[in-house]
């Protein structure tokens, strides 16, 4: 019992890490590939991608869930359960996922690596400043914004229209004051003064570029693309206009490159990149995604938030844009946060209630229906917590039974590998059984509003969608530009699978309201905000921060 109530941190940093070299070698990299950031962490040339050209991709298996609550569900710790659990049962498998955000590891999470004994290691690094990434990424974004402030102070040969630049500077940080800020205070020698924002590094367009380039010379192209601002005649004007692109991708050089780290169970995982699902498209980087594939038989990597949000996106952008063909989902799942769904508070969760688990079910239906929209097979899996009952248990197995869905209970959190192997016999399985026929829900050739539409409808259950006046003129403006040709990245609120959080469960005969665009045309996507979501989030009354520190022997506390 005693290994039960070891915090994720104190597990982490009792783990017999191997060093990276030998990590490498199980995947066939040799030293040469590596760029090594001391014992535990390393690189991977871009070279391997070229180098494993002719290698024939692995299994792609894809990790989502159901809408989170504050109970939480344990999406991460089940994808690197799962990716243990293929190794234990003699699979060459190979994790790839995203990197934390400062924003919620400081604020609400506390740390995401995974948790109890599926976890990713160096797990105090991996959290905190990693290999310099997301800090490369942020440097980038506001190197892009002192570009666009200067030219305009000197002399603004483009014709940019200070009351129509789009661009935003960036913090990897829950900042509520920083959503809102006036810019240029001084006088003239301080530049031109004009409203300004922030929103967080892993909500910035950047991010998803860099998250969706297949190469350096493709991530140049992107950043060129990038629209800044619109001139005083109101025609974009580029990154590519003001000259950026080349700057902007030598800060961005090294940190192209994916992360090479371990589990406790020191199965190798490429963690890179990280973009928020609720707001950018919540995938780790296409060129991290595409390494696994070549170095792993069986891939697991994972999606944001639940599968109206991470996977949608993942289905609908990465995967076209990428050209993947997902194997697998697997909705992950937990008695606790089906019984939230179904009416429950947070405070009764540890009061049985097959009533409250009844009515919460209908979330997990939702999304299994929207993974037979796209014609993947999926596995749920429930991440079993010491608080479910037997009779809790048999209702959920009886339900999967009942309506043919393969299901799994799992225990990665306690027992590790060895507690997902049966999840992971059933995903070897469905892909043996090779029913797949993913293909994405929409045609790129529909116009904007249709594309809105079919996301709300067939993935959230939406009656319609309402359009306020500025996204319907954005509309017409973007498809005179041509850009009615892209894939849609809905923001929204990640609770609710409508654009209402407080609407849990499966709401039904609601509207979702769209109340403007933003063309993220570098990543290749545009940004419909629906609801109240923002692009800065805020920190909570008591943020996780608080609890962290550093003890007398140099080690962290307060990382979950």
């Amino acid at each position: 019992m005693a290994k039960e109530m070891k915090k994720d941190i104190e597990i982490a940093q009792e783990a017999k890490m191997l060093p990276i070299l030998e990590i490498a070698k199980r995947v066939g990299l040799s030293e040469d590939a590596l760029d090594c950031y001391g014992k535990y962490k390393a690189k991977i040339s871009l070279n391997v991608l070229e180098q494993y050209a002719n290698q024939k991709d692995g299994k792609l298996i894809l990790v989502s869930a159901i809408n989170p609550t504050a109970a939480g569900e344990g999406k991460s710790t089940v994808t690197v359960g799962l990716g243990q659990a293929l190794n234990q049962i003699g699979k060459n498998a190979v994790i790839a996922l995203r990197e934390p955000s400062l924003g919620p590891t400081l604020g609400v999470k506390g740390g995401a690596c995974g948790g109890g004994y599926s976890q990713v290691v160096p797990m105090e690094d991996i959290n905190l400043h990693f290999t310099g990434d997301i800090h490369a990424i942020t440097t980038a974004n506001n190197a892009l914004s002192a570009l666009i402030d200067n030219h305009i102070h000197q002399g603004n040969e483009l014709r940019i229209d200070p009351n129509q630049i789009i661009w935003k500077r960036c913090l990897d940080m829950n900042d509520r004051a920083l959503r809102s800020v006036v810019v240029g205070l001084g006088g003239a020698v301080n530049g031109v003064t004009r409203e300004d924002a922030f929103q967080i590094t892993v909500a910035s367009e950047i991010m998803a570029i860099f998250c969706l380039a297949s190469d350096l010379q493709d991530l140049k192209a992107r950043l060129k693309r990038i629209v800044i601002a619109y001139n005083y005649d109101g025609d974009p004007v580029t990154a590519g206009d003001l000259g950026a692109e080349g700057a902007l991708t030598l800060l961005l050089k090294e940190a192209l490159a994916p992360n090479l780290v371990q589990t406790l169970e020191n199965t190798p995982a490429i963690v890179h990149g990280g973009p928020f699902a609720n707001i950018a498209h919540g995938c780790n980087s296409l060129i991290a995604t595409r390494m696994a594939l070549k170095l792993g038989d069986y891939v697991v990597t994972e999606a944001g938030f639940g599968c109206d949000l991470g996977a949608e996106k993942f289905f609908d952008i990465k995967s076209r844009i990428g050209h993947l063909n997902p194997e697998v989902l697997v909705i992950v799942a937990t008695i606790r946060a089906l019984k939230m769904h179904g009416g429950m508070q947070k405070d009764e969760l540890t009061t049985p209630s097959v009533e409250a688990l009844k009515n919460g079910l209908e979330n997990l239906q939702k999304h299994v229906e929207s993974a037979q929209s796209y014609g993947i097979p999926f596995v749920i899996a429930v991440n079993k917590f010491t608080t479910d009952t037997d009779e809790e248990i048999a209702l959920l197995k009886n339900w999967a039974k009942d309506n043919g869905y393969p299901f799994s209970l799992c225990n990665v959190w306690e027992k590790g590998g060895e507690g997902g192997k049966d999840l992971a016999q059933k995903v070897v399985e469905v892909i043996a059984k090779d029913r797949n026929q993913f293909h994405p829900i929409y045609a790129l050739d529909l116009p904007i509003e249709e594309k809105v539409r079919t996301i709300a409808r067939v993935v959230y259950g939406a009656d319609d969608v309402e359009f306020l006046p500025k996204a319907r003129k954005q509309m017409i403006k973007f498809a005179e530009f041509g850009w009615d040709q892209l894939p849609i990245c809905i923001a929204k609120t990640q609770y609710s699978i409508s654009d209402n959080a407080k609407l849990l469960g499966r709401p039904t005969g609601f509207t979702v309201t769209i109340r403007e665009f933003s063309p993220s045309i570098g990543a290749g996507f545009l940004v419909a905000y629906a609801g109240s979501i923002m692009t800065m989030p805020g920190l909570s009354k008591k943020p996780s921060a608080l609890l962290m520190d550093v003890d007398e022997n140099n080690c962290a506390i307060g990382l979950f």
